[in-house]
């Protein structure tokens, strides 16, 4: 964790560590979250088309979700263009063209190898995975030892879904409450240990052209985390809005109003036992867990069962692809 003494002026400590007390008390009370530093962050890393592949690690084991995925090595994910820098952007994609693969359809899971504590975290993303039966995208973070550690996820979602779920998943004695999120945002479970932490504490929300295919024909967008001692909070701005303090790499949290999502720490859930040495993951699965566990519908007409859509039909996935502007991080 990087020290904040260092960066801030006295009166700017002062105030830290009254609106620290302040969010504690507010959270407790279902009330807006304290947009916890309205001045004093500084960029700490960028995530470039530059320096991405040599700022993340290949995950190439077998998916801890059961996926019907094969993940590729950089040199593989390389070779079978699956991965890319082109005008200046990141590209993380998925095979699209080879029937009935095996063990899986090849795709990409990278791992930043640096992890953090604590920090405001801006994914500028230009296309995401398409809303596709079978796909299962994700950018989030997660610590060791899970769920011990803690897993944010950000920007997820599976199969034709429209709306993007935003989940923390903890050990045990954390229970969340969203007091001050925007209108729409619905709490799933308040347990963030639900079902062991395989559940955890989810929201669903209804922010328009915030996930798949509404966020790609919209030109994608900005997400931000802000994880702080008093809480987790997530907002979304689309591409036509993205705001001035973003753009110039100085941002305001405070600017913004309120959060798709506030996930208020307090009595409830000590924010910094459960969350911590947390690395930040894109990734791209299919099936399995989720995607193959929630199965029906339109999709179940497709196929009798997901991995079979998914091993023969693999032109359907030429959409299922990331691509990334940048990934920048803030720290106090």
């Amino acid at each position: 964790m990087h020290s904040k003494t260092s960066l801030v002026g006295l009166s700017t400590l002062a105030y830290l560590h009254a609106a620290n007390a302040a969010a504690m008390s507010l959270a407790s009370n279902l009330t807006i979250p304290v947009q916890f530093a309205v001045a004093s962050y500084r960029q700490v890393d960028s995530y470039t088309s530059i320096n991405f592949f040599s700022s993340f690690n290949f995950f190439t084991g077998s998916d801890p979700t059961h996926g019907f995925v094969d993940y590729q090595s950089q040199s593989n994910a390389q070779n079978r263009g699956l991965i890319n820098t082109n005008n200046g952007q990141i590209y993380l994609g998925v095979d699209h063209t080879t029937t009935n693969p095996s063990p899986g359809r090849a795709s990409v899971r990278l791992t930043s190898n640096k992890a953090y504590n604590h920090g405001l975290f801006i994914a500028d993303i230009a296309h995401m995975p398409g809303s596709i039966c079978g796909v299962w995208p994700a950018f989030w973070l997660f610590g060791p030892n899970w769920p011990n550690s803690g897993e944010i996820d950000v920007l997820e979602g599976v199969n034709l879904a429209g709306t993007n779920s935003i989940t923390l998943h903890t050990s045990a004695g954390c229970t969340i409450n969203i007091g001050g999120s925007q209108g729409g945002t619905n709490l799933n479970d308040a347990n963030c240990n639900s079902n062991n932490g395989y559940n955890g504490c989810g929201v669903t929300t209804t922010v328009p052209n915030a996930y798949g295919d509404g966020f790609n024909n919209n030109g994608g967008g900005v997400y931000a985390m802000q994880w702080e001692s008093s809480g987790i909070y997530v907002w979304f701005f689309p591409r036509n809005n993205i705001p001035a303090d973003i753009r110039s790499g100085n941002p305001v949290t405070g600017n913004w109003g309120l959060p798709i999502v506030a996930f208020n720490g307090g009595s409830g859930c000590n924010i910094d036992q459960h969350f911590m040495n947390q690395n930040i993951v894109f990734d791209t699965t299919f099936c399995g867990d989720w995607a193959g566990g929630v199965w029906g519908g339109t999709c179940a007409s497709r196929a009798s069962s997901c991995n079979n859509y998914v091993a023969q039909n693999p032109g359907v996935f030429a959409p299922a692809y990331w691509t990334i502007n940048s990934v920048k991080v803030y720290q106090l």
